[in-house]
């Protein structure tokens, strides 16, 4: 097969290379993955640079999320869920390869009539979207969500999940483009976060201009937020992609009854695994109603590994929307 594998940190995504290696040799827990489609994240960054806090010992292959074909199924397992030839979704450590590994709960069925790009970039966002915003913030019909960064992976899932629950949806982004992109996917309002009074501006787009019952934030905006936030809102802390760790004037917080809600969608398999099914059931009904589809970013393509390097740079640099996915052609294939 081939992969991007590493022995030792580097620099930055251009120093990335592709290599052919062994085929990965499945354990008795193992499903073997034909891999057409890997998505990028954040995290395969630092990690590729030894600043995550998942680090594998060396070698490892990057790459986390996928969609693709099972190849083969665990040896140790007389019922697999998904058998030969199933169409799959899903996260392990090894996505940018033609083929990888994977455990039973980290799959799931591509839904029907979605591509692998569509599906490959599915797993992390949608989840941590719908959790948080469904979870963790209850949200309802009647409510006004803000959610900051809009048009990124999360933020255009949080755009849908909101929407999909009858709420009004504010949405923040840092360019015309992206602005666009939120409207795209359901966004009622707009506005530019690089305009100082954004706080100001989404609190006119409320009734009586009382401010939001919902803050999504996966970029740390948390104490301007509090500013349009209203009586009894909740401020969901997703995450903190701006690149610094914030510090929240609680007098603010105190004042105005707002709860703040952190959420951190990977450690509900550890604690609360029948929440995690609750979730997927909800997102896959919202897909099947046509509420929620892929975020995939369509305006440029990234075809082959060899792509992954720019599509990381193109992710890192915030030129991108959605979900960045390279499709990844299996030998005689040129196209997906």
């Amino acid at each position: 097969m081939r992969g991007i594998q590493l022995s030792q940190y580097v620099k930055g995504p251009h120093e990335l290379k592709v290599t052919e290696l062994p085929d990965p040799k499945p354990g008795p827990d193992d499903y073997l993955i034909e891999v057409h489609a890997a998505a990028t994240n954040f995290f395969d960054i630092l990690q590729i640079q030894g600043k995550y806090q998942h680090q594998p010992p060396f070698p490892w292959i990057s790459g986390a999320e996928f969609a693709g074909v099972v190849l083969a199924t665990p040896s140790g397992s007389k019922n697999p869920k998904f058998p030969v030839g199933s169409r799959v979704f899903g996260a392990t450590q090894g996505a940018y390869a033609t083929r990888t590994l994977a455990k039973e709960v980290s799959l799931l069925p591509v839904p029907k009539g979605w591509s692998y790009t569509e599906a490959a970039g599915l797993f992390v966002t949608a989840p941590t979207s719908y959790g948080a915003l469904v979870v963790r913030a209850g949200v309802k019909a009647g409510d006004y969500v803000l959610v900051h960064a809009a048009a990124g992976g999360v933020g255009l899932a949080a755009v849908q999940v909101a929407k999909a629950f009858g709420a009004t949806v504010i949405a923040t982004a840092g360019n015309k483009r992206k602005l666009e992109v939120a409207k795209s996917f359901g966004a009622d309002h707009v506005v530019d976060y690089r305009d100082e009074k954004w706080p100001e501006i989404v609190k006119k787009l409320t009734p009586k201009g009382r401010g939001v019952d919902i803050v999504y934030d996966p970029v740390g905006m948390v104490d301007k937020s509090t500013k349009c936030t209203a009586w009894n809102g909740r401020i969901l802390i997703v995450g903190f992609a701006g690149g610094s760790i914030e510090k929240v004037a609680m007098n603010k917080v105190l004042l105005k009854n707002i709860s703040l809600v952190g959420i951190h969608w990977g450690q509900y398999a550890v604690h609360e695994r029948d929440t995690v099914l609750k979730v997927w059931e909800g997102i896959m009904k919202l897909i099947a109603d046509g509420k929620f589809r892929g975020t995939e970013f369509t305006d440029r393509e990234f075809v082959g590994l060899e792509a992954v390097p720019d599509a990381l740079k193109a992710l890192g640099g915030r030129e991108t929307w959605g979900k960045v996915v390279v499709k990844v052609p299996q030998e005689g294939q040129s196209r997906l």
